[in-house]
């Protein structure tokens, strides 16, 4: 172990030392004399083979040699202390690499390196997360394992519509494309904003999945998701196209301060002003006295709730979204924001 740890620590400083010996050349020979000898054991190790015991003694030598001319009764305790940290340095080691694999699969395979709370990665698509509490490091192994053949395998949005679909446009003899949104995802309104900016909606058949997303405790990642889902799934049960047009307003729009109504019914307002500026709205949108009163009806009902848990089960364990916005078009599952080409 100890020439391994020694390997290590070499591998480690290497860098330090090559910026040395621009200036003093002498410092990185004796460095990568060292070091060949160290990588020349480790080398060994890993074909199963003895490794040179000098250089164990040489490493042990230079670190005890003072020890042995003034203490030398201490030599021995302190042999088995270097033996010790070097299993240390070399588990340590181990463990390392094994994150960072772990981490660049999930990234791969899931659009973010941090299993549990995507959020945490910096690394991962520009997305709202979806995080997952109680997952150990065995647990977000198996997550990533199981996700990997997602990434071979053809997706067809059909497959993961949850009756009745909420759709962007009428343009239903082009492909099909499932765009998965929390009304109050940043993320989620940049990547509508690109599609209908773009060609996207041109080009696709979109259908909009609305999913608040939900903590632990029963709330909401953003406090009137819910409430503005609720009203999303009620207008479109009721066979009008309100529930498109409450999406793209809080997407796009603002109000007459120049406020985005996305971060006013995050920031701003309480779950009663949301409902009351959703009512607001759809008498906007023509709806009449007797239609906004069954909107409200319906999205406070059971038949709501069915449907939300209906579309939280799709996401969560059927698509397996990490966070959103996920888009499935052309085959494929895309993680995060849509971007133009």
């Amino acid at each position: 172990m100890v020439c391994i740890a020694a390997f290590i620590i070499l591998a480690l400083i290497g860098i330090f030392v090559a910026i040395i010996s621009i200036f003093k050349r002498e410092v990185g020979r004796a460095y990568w004399k060292v070091f060949k000898k160290a990588w020349g054991c480790v080398w060994k190790k890993v074909r199963l083979q003895k490794c040179e015991t000098n250089f164990k003694d040489d490493v042990k030598n230079s670190l005890l040699k003072k020890v042995v001319l003034t203490k030398p009764k201490l030599v021995k305790p302190l042999s088995v202390v270097i033996e010790t940290f070097s299993v240390i340095i070399v588990g340590v080691a181990i463990w390392a690499i094994l994150t960072s694999i772990k981490s660049l699969l999930a990234l791969w395979a899931l659009g973010t390196c941090n299993v549990s709370h995507p959020a945490s990665c910096a690394l991962g698509s520009e997305s709202c997360s979806i995080d997952e509490e109680n997952l150990n490091w065995f647990s977000e192994w198996g997550e990533i394992f199981i996700a990997i053949p997602d990434r071979f395998k053809s997706w067809n949005a059909e497959n993961y519509l949850v009756e009745p679909v909420i759709y962007l446009n009428d343009e239903n003899n082009l492909p099909l494309a499932l765009d998965i949104v929390d009304p109050g995802c940043s993320a989620c309104m940049q990547s509508y904003k690109n599609q209908i900016n773009g060609d996207f909606i041109k080009n696709h058949h979109v259908a909009i999945m609305v999913y608040p997303i939900e903590l632990d405790d029963g709330s909401y990642k953003f406090k009137n998701s819910g409430i503005i889902t609720r009203y999303i799934h009620a207008a479109n049960l009721s066979s009008t196209n309100y529930g498109v047009k409450i999406l793209n307003r809080i997407f796009t729009e603002r109000n007459e301060s120049g406020a985005i109504y996305q971060n006013i019914f995050n920031n701003e307002l309480d779950p009663e002003g949301a409902e009351d500026l959703l009512k607001t709205w759809l008498a906007d949108f023509g709806a009449t006295m007797e239609e906004i009163k069954n909107i409200s009806t319906l999205a406070h009902s059971e038949q709501v709730t069915e449907l939300m848990q209906k579309v939280k089960s799709m996401v969560t364990e059927t698509i397996r979204a990490k966070g959103i916005p996920t888009l499935i078009y052309d085959g494929r599952k895309h993680l995060g924001l849509f971007k133009n080409n």
